[in-house]
């Protein structure tokens, strides 16, 4: 892509109302249409979607195609697509727009810093779809199943709040697994290793985003895990 493509989306991606930003790593402020201030920690129901309906993150979402899926299937959810790459995050926020797809949103910031743009017990599921694997070991500390993020994600998800992990690789599968199965403030309560394996599948197990119908066409196997938070003792 162009830089001039990516620089008009950046710019389009102003005046989407669907879009929330955060500019600097350094400056954690979030910003609207027009690089408005906005503080929605706590209060993404109440002042961004004008209602107290629960809310569900899809982390790394690329273009969103999971997000909107999700979102099409339940009106009464909040939806919010998190990625850092803007020209990314414009595909999703222009066709929820276009589809008057009201209950989604997208915010687009690191997800090291999820934790500063979302209150304590704000977030009822958080879904990882085909996120980067990292498979060399020196860079496990990225994986978004590595502990640190996982304490992240224990301040902002309710107790019994659910972690979804939908992946084509092995490894990374395999390593939440082991991660999540001995950690002690998650209890891991499904694992399937080949999704499509499954003669019956959850209906949101059936959404294809743009990577996994890539993935499939490759003849890669698909996995699943899901996590719920434990309530603290």
């Amino acid at each position: 892509m162009s830089r001039r493509n990516k620089l008009e989306k950046f710019n389009e991606l102003l005046g989407f109302p669907n879009v929330v930003q955060n500019y600097d790593f350094l400056d954690p402020k979030l910003r609207a249409v027009q690089g408005e201030e906005v503080e929605l920690r706590g209060q993404w129901s109440a002042k961004h979607f004008g209602n107290d309906h629960p809310i569900v993150l899809e982390l790394a979402c690329g273009g969103g195609e999971y997000t909107l899926g999700l979102a099409e299937m339940d009106a009464a959810v909040n939806f919010i697509g998190v990625d850092i790459k803007g020209n990314r995050i414009w595909k999703g926020a222009r066709k929820a727009i276009k589809e008057d797809l009201t209950n989604v949103a997208f915010l687009r910031t690191r997800i090291e810093q999820i934790d500063l743009f979302f209150g304590p017990s704000e977030v009822s599921e958080i879904w990882i779809t085909f996120p980067d694997p990292f498979p060399r070991k020196s860079k496990a500390n990225r994986r978004l199943t590595n502990v640190n993020f996982l304490a992240r994600y224990q301040k902002i998800l309710q107790p019994g709040g659910k972690l979804h992990l939908k992946t084509d690789a092995a490894a990374l599968f395999q390593f939440s697994v082991d991660v999540l199965g001995l950690h002690p403030a998650w209890e891991l309560v499904e694992s399937i290793p080949d999704v499509y394996a499954q003669t019956e599948r959850r209906q949101e197990l059936n959404i294809k985003s743009f990577y996994e119908r890539s993935h499939l066409e490759e003849g890669r196997t698909i996995q699943y895990l899901q996590a719920i938070l434990l309530p603290k003792e």
